[in-house]
């Protein structure tokens, strides 16, 4: 008996130790949170993320990916990095087919002779085509056009997408760009027009990637603003419309940019790291002012913030400002190519790559959240002064971050208002006056007050490494 009671003391004492003990919930020191509410109160009052974003979009403007602007862009993101004090700066390259835009033009020809204002489609390649039109008012319609009725013609796909604070008819839109010219030119057609994937009603056409499926021989492919839109779908209506579409542009080889990386350095656990960031490169169109300056000018403010404390937090802040993002995620699958095998070390990751909305609603996820929601929760308390809503069981990484989220990686989720995004989102129209210097602010307040907070916590947010396959852009 005597033995059995020693048996299963020496039993619980096994259980009771470090090895074997239950994981201790993740938690936030007293100290610092009280650190994050003096922080969030001074990103409020501060510009440096105003003038980060009017200094990429002024002084280097558009900035495509592989262009001289994008080469341009580099070079300004490492020296803002290192004017704004981030301890270590650094670059790592990224390759990607490089494509062009030269010229576009497209006309209704015959009777109604009219011009048209349309974008070539990111990949679709130059030529000229005339033809008549067949319009299809959303994807399916298109999808369900028997096989081969298009021959000869140019397929035009005319759905409006509805605006959200979410933005979740880009889903429709933007899936209409890229998977609508392989489905016309398997239906025979020898061209491509879509209403534009935005939510005004301005003569300003949207650009953005396609793709074109294995097997097919691209063919032109543009977007008509929504004004042009509507035209063109009252002529086909009155009969028989011809269109002639002229694009130069197409794939030109390769090219090399790079993802360029600041950061401040964590003080006790420095090789732990927080990730932060949005994406350098833009579309050609306008000067990429919500998409994405302005995510890198809140990343790196909050990054400048977090770097001016007297002391710094556990971790360190790492700032991202990714390399093509529009054009395939290409920064986004580097970083995780490159850091894959230190996903345990990556505390949270999150990209802020939806404008410049105010931030509503905030969360966390990883492979085994469980461990974290207790400090989850505390960094949304925090998060509350500034309007932001804890939103359990919703959110995912944004997209430069997926591919490091599908190796194991916990991301953070601070959603933005969108509900006018999609009005400027690839437009000419995305220029720096679209930005509220307030709505800025309280966008570099969240991120510097999680990013801080998720640097000091106590214990981990459940990264771990996990081998699957990247999510789709």
């Amino acid at each position: 008996m005597r033995r059995r009671i020693l048996a299963l003391a020496s039993s619980l004492a096994l259980l009771a130790s470090p090895a074997f003990a239950a994981p201790r919930a993740t938690t936030l020191p007293p100290a610092s949170l009280a650190t994050a509410a003096q922080l969030r109160d001074q990103a409020l009052a501060d510009d440096t993320g105003w003038k980060v974003v009017e200094s990429l979009t002024t002084e280097i403007g558009p900035r495509i990916a592989g262009s001289e602007a994008d080469a341009r862009a580099v070079a300004w993101a490492e020296a803002k990095f290192k004017t704004l004090g981030f301890d270590r700066v650094w670059k790592e390259p990224v390759t990607f087919p490089k494509w062009e835009r030269r010229s576009e033009q497209a006309k209704v020809t015959g009777a109604h002779a009219q011009p048209l204002h349309i974008t070539a489609l990111g990949g679709s390649p130059g030529g000229s085509v005339e033809a008549q039109v067949v319009r299809f008012a959303d994807l399916a319609a298109l999808q369900a056009a028997p096989e081969g009725s298009l021959q000869g013609k140019i397929a035009f796909v005319d759905y409006q997408m509805l605006p959200f604070r979410d933005g979740r008819d880009y889903g429709r839109g933007g899936a209409i760009r890229s998977k609508g010219p392989s489905e016309a030119i398997r239906k025979g057609a020898v061209g491509f027009l879509m209403r534009s994937a935005g939510t005004d009603s301005h003569r300003v056409p949207h650009t953005g990637i396609t793709r074109y499926d294995d097997g097919l021989t691209p063919v032109p492919s543009a977007a008509l603003s929504v004004p042009d839109a509507e035209q063109l779908a009252r002529l086909v209506a009155r009969g028989a419309t011809t269109v002639k579409l002229t694009l130069d542009c197409g794939w030109d080889g390769t090219a090399s940019s790079y993802n360029v990386i600041g950061e401040i350095t964590g003080r006790s656990l420095p090789r732990e790291v927080v990730v932060i960031g949005g994406h350098l490169d833009s579309w050609d169109l306008g000067t990429g002012a919500v998409d994405d300056a302005a995510g890198v000018g809140i990343t790196m403010a909050a990054g400048h913030l977090i770097g001016q404390l007297r002391q710094a937090p556990k971790r360190t802040i790492r700032v991202v400002a990714f390399a093509n993002e529009e054009q395939g995620l290409f920064g986004g699958k580097a970083y995780a190519e490159a850091h894959g095998k230190d996903v345990v070390l990556h505390q949270l990751a999150a990209e802020s790559d939806f404008g410049a909305g105010r931030i509503y609603a905030f969360n966390t996820g990883s492979p085994d959240p469980a461990g974290s929601r207790q400090a989850t929760a505390q960094i949304a308390e925090a998060l509350k002064p500034l309007g932001i809503e804890y939103a359990p069981d919703k959110g995912g990484p944004g997209p430069d971050i997926g591919p490091l989220a599908a190796k194991g990686g916990a991301w953070a989720w601070l959603a933005q208002d969108g509900t006018d995004y999609f009005d400027l989102h690839h437009t000419a129209d995305d220029t720096l006056d679209k930005i509220d210097p307030a709505a800025l602010a309280q966008n570099v307040a969240a991120y510097t007050v999680f990013a801080y907070l998720a640097a000091e916590a106590d214990g981990g947010f459940g990264s771990q490494a996990k081998a699957t396959v990247p999510p789709a852009e």
